[in-house]
C-alpha cells in the first residue's frame, strides 16, 4: 500500500493530507488565528464547584470557562496530587476542589459550539515514541501493537533505559508513568534514550515555568502542526512527505533529525507551479466531504447528518439493482457502505456517538460480515473507536473519540438564512403568516393603508396565486394593502407597516 503526506502551507492556514493509494484518507487543517488547544497544559483557577454534577468550572484564560469532571481528577484510587481517595462513586468533588484553588490541567477536548474546553488533571506529554504521565507510576503500551512477544520486548527495553538513566541521574521524572506509542513498534532499545532525555528536559522547563507564571496562564503548548505531523503521522509504511513551504520543510527536517533520522530523506520540498493539493484532487475531495450525500461506486449512496448530539449515517441502494436477488443486492451495498463510511469518519473527523442505519438484512451471517468489514475498515484509523452490534431496530451504534472539531465545523459557519436548520419556511407558509399579521395590525390601528415588505418570492406569490385572498382581505378590512420587494430580506423575513 502506497502512503504519502502532502502539506500545504499559507499565511492563513496549514493543511495536511494523508493519501493512501492515491485516495485522500485524512486531512488536518490548522488556522493560525484559531489553533486547536488539545494537549495544552494550563495553570488554572477553580471558579465554581458543582456537587450535583460532580464537576467544576475552571478559568484557564479562555473566553469560556472550561469543564472538569471528577473522573478526570481521580485515577486508580488517587487524586491528581497523589492523595488516596475512596471509590469514584463515593467521592464528593468538594473534598477535592474548592473555589479559588489553583491547579494544573490539560485540555482533552477543544471548545465545541457553546461548550467550553474539557479538562483533565491527568497530565501527559508526548514524544515520538512515548507518552509521559507525571501523575502516575504505570507503564502501558498501545493496543495497536498486538504481537505479544514484541509488547514484552518493548516494555523491557523501556525498563532498561529508565534504569540506566536513573543510575546517571536520579530524577523523579524517570519514576513516573509512560505509555509506549504505536510508532515504537519496530524500534530498538537505544531509540528510547533520546525520548527519555527530551521528556526530562521538557518537564524540567515546565516546572520552572509553573513557578514563575501568574494564574491563569498557558504552561505548555502542543507542537506546531509541522512537528505534530512528523510525530503522529509518520510510520514505516509511509513513502514520502511533500511540503510546499521551505520554512516548514526546515522545521520538519530538524524534528526528524532529532527523533526519526531514518525519515529525513523522505521529506521533500514541493516547488512546482501546480498547487500541491492538485496532485490527488485533494481540494475536490474536501469539498465532497462537506456534502450530505456520498456516492458509492455501485450506485448506492450514504446520507450523513451531523448534529450536536450525534451523527447519523443512512445507507441506500440508490441506482444499484444487483444481478441475483434483493438480499444479495442489499448485502453488497452494505459491505461497500461499511468501507466507505469508515473513510468518511476519518476524512470528516466525525466523533462522539455515530448511528448507522444499514439497509435491513434478514441473514444474521450477512450482519456479522457487515460488522467485520466495518471493524476491519476502521483499524486504519488512529482515533479510538468502538463498534456495537446490530440493535433490534437494525441500527449499529458506534463511538469515535472526539478531540478536535470536525471538518465541517472548521471550514463552515452557521447559515444566516436558515439559522442552521437546513430548511426554510415555504413562500406559502410565509404568506399565511403575513395575512395573520395584517389582521393584527388592522385591529390594533385605525389606518387606511398597510404596506407589506417581503422577499421577491413571497411578493410574487401574494400578487399571483394569493391575489384573490388579498382582494377579499382588502374588502373585508376596508383598507388598501400594498406590497414592496426588499432585496435584502430572506424568504422568511417580512414586515407589515402603517402607510
Amino acid at each position: 500500500m502506497s502512503e504519502e503526506i502532502l502539506m500545504n502551507v499559507t499565511p492563513l492556514e496549514s493543511r495536511v493530507a494523508l493519501v493512501e493509494n492515491g485516495v485522500l484518507q485524512e486531512v488536518v487543517i490548522e488556522r493560525e488565528r484559531s489553533r486547536g488547544i488539545v494537549g495544552n497544559i494550563y495553570h488554572g483557577t477553580v471558579i465554581r464547584v458543582l456537587p450535583g454534577m460532580q464537576a467544576a468550572f475552571v478559568n484557564i484564560g479562555l473566553e469560556k470557562a472550561s469543564f472538569l469532571h471528577v473522573n478526570d481528577i481521580v485515577h486508580n484510587g488517587k487524586s491528581y496530587d497523589g492523595t488516596p481517595v475512596d471509590s469514584k462513586s463515593d467521592i464528593d468533588i468538594r473534598q477535592l476542589l474548592h473555589e479559588g484553588q489553583s491547579l494544573l490541567v490539560q485540555v482533552v477536548k477543544d471548545p465545541l459550539g457553546t461548550k467550553g474546553a474539557r479538562l483533565s488533571c491527568h497530565l501527559s506529554v508526548s514524544s515520538r515514541y512515548l507518552v509521559f504521565m507525571p501523575n502516575t507510576r504505570h507503564v502501558g503500551i498501545s493496543n495497536r501493537i498486538d504481537d505479544h512477544e514484541r509488547r514484552d520486548n518493548l516494555k523491557q527495553y523501556l525498563a532498561n533505559v529508565l534504569q540506566e538513566e536513573i543510575g546517571a541521574d536520579d530524577d523523579d521524572v524517570l519514576r513516573s508513568g509512560y505509555i509506549i506509542r504505536t510508532a515504537a513498534e519496530f524500534i530498538e532499545q537505544q531509540d528510547f534514550v533520546a525520548d527519555i532525555r527530551y521528556i526530562k528536559r521538557l518537564w524540567g522547563a515546565l516546572q520552572r515555568k509553573i513557578e514563575s507564571q501568574p494564574v491563569p496562564s498557558l504552561i505548555y503548548e502542543d507542537l506546531h502542526v509541522c512537528e505534530r505531523t512528523m510525530r503522529d503521522f509518520v510510520y514505516p509504511e509511509l513513502e514520502k512527505i511533500r511540503v510546499d513551504s521551505a520554512d516548514s520543510f526546515a522545521r520538519m527536517v530538524k524534528f526528524a533529525k532529532e527523533f526519526i533520522p531514518e525519515f529525513v530523506d523522505k521529506i521533500e520540498v514541493y516547488d512546482s507551479s501546480r498547487p500541491i493539493f492538485d496532485l490527488f484532487s485533494v481540494d475536490d475531495e474536501i469539498d465532497k466531504a462537506l456534502e450530505r450525500r456520498v456516492e458509492l461506486k455501485s450506485g448506492g449512496y450514504l446520507i450523513i447528518d451531523q448534529t450536536e448530539a450525534m451523527t447519523t449515517i443512512d445507507v441506500n441502494t440508490g441506482g444499484y439493482v444487483g444481478k441475483r436477488n434483493l438480499e444479495e443486492t442489499i448485502f453488497k451495498t452494505n459491505l461497500e457502505a461499511a468501507t466507505a463510511l469508515a473513510r468518511q469518519l476519518r476524512l470528516r473527523n466525525l466523533g462522539g456517538i455515530i448511528i448507522i442505519d444499514f439497509i435491513d438484512m434478514q441473514s444474521e451471517e450477512h450482519q456479522r460480515q457487515t460488522l467485520r468489514t466495518l471493524e476491519k475498515a476502521i483499524e486504519k484509523d488512529k482515533t479510538t473507536s468502538h463498534v456495537g452490534n446490530f440493535s433490534d431496530l437494525g441500527l449499529v451504534q458506534m463511538t469515535r473519540k472526539r478531540t478536535r472539531e470536525s471538518l465541517e465545523h472548521v471550514l463552515c459557519e452557521e447559515c444566516h438564512v436558515c439559522s442552521a436548520r437546513g430548511s426554510l419556511k415555504s413562500a406559502e407558509t410565509v404568506c399565511s403568516e403575513i395575512f395573520r399579521e395584517i389582521l393584527r395590525e388592522a385591529r390594533a390601528y385605525d389606518n387606511d393603508k398597510l404596506l407589506v415588505l417581503a422577499s421577491q418570492s413571497v411578493v410574487d406569490r401574494l400578487l399571483d396565486e394569493d391575489s384573490a385572498i388579498v382582494a377579499d382581505l382588502q374588502d373585508s378590512l376596508d383598507k388598501l394593502i400594498e406590497f414592496q420587494v426588499e432585496p435584502v430580506y430572506t424568504q422568511e423575513q417580512f414586515d407589515v407597516v402603517l402607510s
